[in-house]
């Protein structure tokens, strides 16, 4: 069998915990220089005994296991380390991942804005309902300057890209970073490999086969399904053509398009899924399967062959090996199709930003200096191993922790590595993954099979106005536009003939789609906003 990644189980728990694009690459989690990286008075500060600077601040709960079952964030004990460590005082608001687009739009509608608030990526993105071109936001240059120079140094020029207004050189965010834009992998069931004795993968016509493998043996879900095609997108990307929204190709009449406008590799990647769904190998409710189920199916066994975040192996990998015993999990080279290349579509620099509102401008100042505390010595203790003498010990100036091994505690893992560290690079956690030998083959995964797969295509940000303007041909960063999604779903389910989405494409020039291409093409062609 060709060499596994890596393999499910108890030892997978010390790799990396955390979340997981592109331009200058920033250290995995290193350290600030600075020996003076700390906030607003701790020990380090000129100020050390004044008041905790008091600021509100709304974070999407991203499915973080521990966030959405806690009765109260504000009064969880790391939290309140983190407040201590900082000097500071923090009201989280929390908005559920489900419903962050709505309830973003909802907050700025009300005026019901917080001291500062977390966005999804860049300056324009939908979540922000134009807050940024409509002043709610500070200009952070200044305060950056004065207050953020490890923030200055540690986050690479791609991300502060994304942060500042093009017009005016105003940065309006600070980024958490995201150095390896391939965050994505497919994953597959070794167990069940050498139970029908097959090999990894590697094409598209292979992988079908394994799948039907899987099937003959009674694994119920060969390929686990999403609804929309989330996490559920491999062949799209086995056949270049995602068409979300980083994912425009400049064709050879050259016209700037979405990806799914190349119909030949479209239609090949559709029949496969079609394909899947009449043999069986993939749900036959995949359409209406969400994340909380998604998880549910393959950690409970109920999977051969899935997509994650490859960040997500040992808290993912535990729980399936906590609930199937035998089985074995790898990260495997996602199947390629006809030009031999595959992987799923890479993402931009920054995963999550951080807004500081126009009317907390007296407490800015602190509030730069918490986020620059977040690159320091000991934020990365902090939120890679928890509390000092609680989570973890300091030997001989080494920390000597144990990893833990149940969903409690590997969930408290996440929410540390990951969700309350707010800026750090999120492509691992290099601290927890070099604990073993299984996590420095996880970081060779990230650097040496990751790092050479997936799709990049060009981005626009703002985006296309005429994009706005047309909701059903608007795609999300990892969905397609609802007038394609609707048309492929139809096609799978048998409801329509795959020659039918020649006509989805009449019908999405005709009702603004050449529009979106003429301003993609001239935008691309004049360098405005665009990101390859």
């Amino acid at each position: 069998m060709k060499k596994i990644v890596a393999r499910a189980g108890a030892v997978l728990l010390t790799l990396a915990l955390a979340a997981g694009c592109g331009g200058e690459k920033a250290p995995v989690n290193k350290p600030s220089e600075s020996p003076k990286a700390s906030a607003n008075g701790t020990s380090s500060d000129p100020g050390a005994n004044k008041e905790p600077v008091k600021f509100s601040i709304s974070m999407r709960t991203l499915n973080v296991a521990y966030v959405e079952k806690h009765p109260d964030i504000n009064k969880d004990k790391y939290v309140q380390k983190l407040e201590e460590m900082t000097n500071s005082d923090l009201d989280i608001r929390l908005i559920p991942h489900n419903e962050y687009q709505e309830k973003m739009v909802q907050m700025f509608a009300t005026n019901d804005i917080p001291d500062v608030v977390q966005g999804s990526g860049g300056i324009s993105g939908p979540e922000l309902a134009g807050s940024v071109e409509n002043g709610v936001f500070l200009p952070l240059n200044d305060l950056l300057q004065e207050h953020g120079q490890d923030l200055l140094k540690f986050i690479p020029k791609a991300a502060w890209d994304r942060m500042t207004d093009s017009k005016t050189g105003n940065i309006y965010g600070i980024p958490e970073v995201l150095s390896n834009p391939s965050r994505r992998a497919t994953w597959i069931r070794t167990d069940l490999l050498k139970k029908v004795n097959k090999e990894i993968p590697t094409t598209v016509e292979e992988t079908l086969d394994v799948l039907r493998a899987f099937k003959e043996i009674g694994v119920e879900q060969p390929f686990a399904g999403r609804q929309n095609f989330k996490y559920a997108d491999t062949f799209f990307g086995a056949y270049d053509v995602f068409g979300y929204l980083n994912q425009f190709k400049l064709f050879p009449d050259g016209q700037v398009k979405p990806s799914f406008f190349d119909t030949e590799n479209m239609k090949k990647a559709i029949q496969v899924y079609k394909t899947m769904y009449d043999e069986g190998l993939i749900s036959k409710e995949f359409a209406t399967i969400e994340s909380t189920d998604f998880r549910s199916n393959v950690t409970s066994g109920k999977a051969g062959m899935w997509s994650m975040n490859a960040n997500e192996l040992p808290i993912w990998g535990a729980q399936l090996k906590n609930n199937v015993p035998e089985a074995e999990v790898a990260l495997v080279p996602s199947p390629a199709g006809t030009d031999g290349k595959g992987g799923y579509a890479h993402y931009n620099p920054v995963t999550r930003s951080f807004f500081i509102n126009v009317n907390a401008k007296d407490k800015a100042a602190d509030i730069v200096k918490f986020f620059n505390w977040m690159v320091s010595d000991e934020a990365d203790l902090l939120f890679s191993f928890g509390i000092e003498g609680e989570d973890y010990e300091l030997v001989n100036g080494e920390p000597k922790f144990e990893v833990p091994t149940d969903t409690e505690g590997t969930d408290k893992m996440r929410y540390l590595n990951y969700w309350l560290w707010l800026v750090q690079d999120t492509t691992y956690n290099k601290r927890v993954s070099s604990l073993s030998e299984t996590g420095l083959q996880m970081i060779d995964a990230f650097d040496n099979m990751l790092a050479k797969e997936g799709r990049r295509g060009i981005e626009f940000d703002p985006r296309l106005e005429a994009l706005i303007q047309n909701p059903d041909l608007n795609p999300k960063s990892d969905e397609m536009p609802p007038l394609i999604l609707e048309s492929v779903l139809r096609i799978v389910y048998g409801k329509d003939s795959i020659d039918s989405f020649d006509k989805t494409l009449e019908e999405y020039l005709s009702k603004g789609g050449n529009a979106i291409i003429k301003e993609a093409t001239d935008r691309y062609n004049n360098k405005e906003n665009s990101y390859e």
